[in-house]
């Protein structure tokens, strides 16, 4: 009775062959299930990320081969530093206590392995940065674009940029940060939350830009941890000749123009991409 109540409440907006009705525990699993699929897509493509860096291969190409079937399709097939915010990771896990619950613990233990790969790929991204700056960021400039989890928000939960930027600063790094939504109170908290260091600490290794150009002055390299639309349209010749040499480019997004980059002079390396060898530099200049 209370099923065709609320059904017949809903179908004054919403044509009554779009409403689906059915038991509490299929209605309270579809809502887990929904998001605990959408986070394996995207950990399943990064997975083939790392692959594609070790052969050659592209992940974006990849990607776009296997969309096109049909029974895959194109959606969240696009390889990244990781999923954030406030649903996938939480409904994971209560998928997997729930299974846990059932002693179905290979159920359980495969959705875990969802949220493993994600992790695996923030600190994979971040550590890449480091191996290709000589083995170390202590002391240098990095501009950060973007902190939120995704573009057009500025909701920073379980955003893979907090991450990335925790395993700079432990590395020694200097940030400066600017992403067009997420304020500086936030930013602050959550790195504070993460690496266990008051604000006033984290001064010393943290700065907030207010624009992407002021950013990356005299930085060593930029990372992109959120696919902000205007990221893409910057005057990357204007900013290379205020940055710090050689510099580099992180792209975590795979938004930017890395062949353009790279004619303007740009080490550029990348999520799903085997860098050219003509990139690597063999020594340091310093």
């Amino acid at each position: 009775l209370a099923i065709k109540k609320l059904s017949w409440i809903y179908e004054h907006w919403v044509p009554k062959e779009k409403i689906l009705t059915t038991n509490t525990w299929s209605s309270e699993l579809s809502k887990l299930v929904a998001n605990a699929f959408l986070a394996q897509r995207i950990s399943s493509i990064n997975t083939i990320s790392a692959v594609c860096e070790a052969t050659g291969a592209s992940v974006k190409e990849v990607a776009k081969a296997v969309g096109l079937d049909s029974r895959i399709g194109n959606k969240f097939l696009n390889a990244s530093i990781g999923f954030g915010g406030s649903c996938f990771q939480k409904d994971i896990y209560n998928l997997i206590y729930l299974a846990e619950s059932l002693k179905l613990e290979p159920v359980a233990q495969y959705w875990l392995q969802v949220i493993k790969v994600n992790d695996w790929q923030r600190e994979r991204f971040a550590h890449m940065i480091v191996q290709n700056m000589f083995g170390s960021v202590s002391g240098k400039k990095i501009a950060i674009f973007g902190f939120a989890f995704k573009e057009d928000t500025a909701d920073t939960r379980e955003s893979s940029s907090i991450y990335v930027c925790r395993y700079l600063i432990d590395e020694g790094a200097t940030l400066h940060i600017y992403d067009p939504k997420v304020t500086s109170e936030r930013i602050f908290l959550d790195l504070s939350e993460q690496t266990g260091a008051n604000e006033t600490d984290l001064l010393n290794h943290v700065h907030i830009a207010n624009e992407p150009y002021a950013a990356a002055k005299d930085s060593h390299a930029i990372v992109v941890c959120t696919e902000w639309d205007e990221f893409i349209k910057l005057d990357y010749e204007l900013i290379y000749s205020t940055m710090q040499k050689p510099s580099y480019i992180f792209d975590g997004r795979l938004i930017l123009d890395h062949d353009q980059l790279m004619s303007i002079g740009f080490n550029v390396f990348c999520i799903g991409k085997k860098p050219p060898k003509n990139q690597f530099l063999t020594q340091s200049p310093l």
